[in-house]
């Protein structure tokens, strides 16, 4: 029996609420606050749309040349974290300051609590350049990544949904 796997980088968008720029990114704006955000904003990083991830992992399902092998889902180009957001503000149309939450207080709540202990193994992703690189599904598979603006778009409405409802 072969497995394949379908990885993806932080990923976001529509019923995508505990990510790392879910709630505390997304949420945030739609609701005129800073973002919260972790490790160091200017690094690049690689940022996963759900819709991406799915569509993926159908294709990885379903096509014999997936089988086998470890591939990284498409992922629009890597931008920084603080280009990222300057793109939500465009579109919730003022600007989202940035609030950073210091990997040191992670790291110390961490020592209580499981779940933050969890996020800090994982702040190395967030605080260095993280670029995930999908090129090898892009060469066996036709499956683009969805552009920031139109997965920002998409994920900016179903929070402001959210909000509606609430």
């Amino acid at each position: 029996m072969q497995a394949t796997i379908g990885r993806a980088s932080d990923f976001f968008g529509p019923g995508v609420r505990l990510s790392t720029v879910g709630e505390r990114v997304f949420g945030a704006a739609v609701q005129h606050k800073s973002a919260q955000v972790l490790g160091d904003p200017d690094q690049p990083h690689t940022y996963t749309f759900v819709g991406d991830l799915a569509r993926a992992l159908v294709v990885l399902g379903e096509r014999d040349e997936a089988q086998g092998g470890v591939w990284h889902v498409p992922s629009a180009p890597t931008i920084t974290t603080r280009q990222f957001v300057e793109v939500i503000a465009a579109q919730v149309g003022y600007q989202v300051g940035i609030h950073r939450t210091p990997g040191w207080i992670v790291r110390a709540l961490g020592v209580m609590n499981p779940t933050l202990r969890a996020v800090a193994e994982q702040l190395y992703q967030s605080e260095h350049s993280f670029v995930v690189d999908h090129s090898k599904f892009a060469r066996t598979f036709d499956l683009a990544p969805t552009p920031h603006a139109e997965s920002i778009r998409r994920t900016l409405d179903w929070y402001r949904s959210l909000s509606a409802r609430c």
